[in-house]
């Protein structure tokens, strides 16, 4: 009993204690993107692009990079005892038939066999160079958009804030304290969609060149072994 007289003081009425409640309505998302103006709204829209754009390029680069990584653990044993026999037709068909990176640097070397060894060391090398720039497609963009989001998101929160004190200033001395928070938190939604673009893009690029790097090194790994199988007395 004492807690509830505590909780309400001499003047208060219960009708206006129920509107005041009433009135306080917490903001959604799509309120919070709408109040910043036509420069909040076109900023939110284009960081949801970049969005996007992030998510896409991480699934699809995601997908090509596990494909390359999926090398036969008999491929290059197969293809020595194929050399080695003489059956570079046969060798040629299985790397057409893997269709992986490494299939297709390998095709690449038993294609030149017959040449002097340093045309085919400069053939394998330059078809190495092409296959990592093909798995690092898109990467670039991946990281622009990792250090871009937040940038564009931080403009927008500038964007907001000058509107607000433009408000302020048309207010004159009617200025109050409500009117500040709501177009601060509405400038700062801006920084925080940056920076969660921008977050999500920076992992997922770490992620995808740590892959990578392990396609460069089964190449780098399947090179040498080719190179080492022609090194070999017939």
């Amino acid at each position: 009993m004492n807690t509830q007289f505590l909780q309400i003081q001499p003047g208060t009425n219960a009708a206006d204690m129920t509107s005041t409640s009433s009135n306080e309505t917490t903001m959604s998302i799509l309120d919070l993107m709408s109040s910043g103006g036509i420069g909040g709204i076109l900023i939110m829209v284009f960081l949801g692009i970049l969005s996007v754009m992030a998510i896409y390029i991480f699934l699809e680069r995601f997908g090509a990079i596990r494909n390359a990584n999926k090398v036969d653990p008999n491929f290059m044993n197969n293809i020595k005892d194929m050399v080695l026999d003489g059956k570079l037709e046969s060798a040629q068909a299985l790397c057409a038939a893997e269709s992986t990176p490494v299939a297709r640097m390998i095709d690449k070397g038993i294609s030149r066999i017959g040449k002097p060894l340093g045309d085919i060391t400069q053939a394998i090398e330059n078809q190495g160079k092409l296959e990592v720039t093909r798995l690092e497609k898109g990467l670039a963009m991946l990281a622009t958009i990792s250090g871009g989001a937040p940038m564009i998101g931080f403009l927008g929160t500038v964007i907001g804030m000058i509107l607000t004190f433009k408000e302020m200033a048309n207010a004159g001395g009617q200025i109050k304290l409500d009117m500040m928070a709501e177009g601060i938190y509405t400038a700062m939604t801006t920084t925080v969609a940056g920076l969660l673009v921008g977050i999500i893009a920076y992992f997922g690029y770490n992620f995808l060149v740590t892959r990578v790097d392990s396609v460069v090194y089964k190449l780098e790994d399947s090179a040498m072994a080719f190179l080492d199988l022609l090194h070999e007395p017939a």
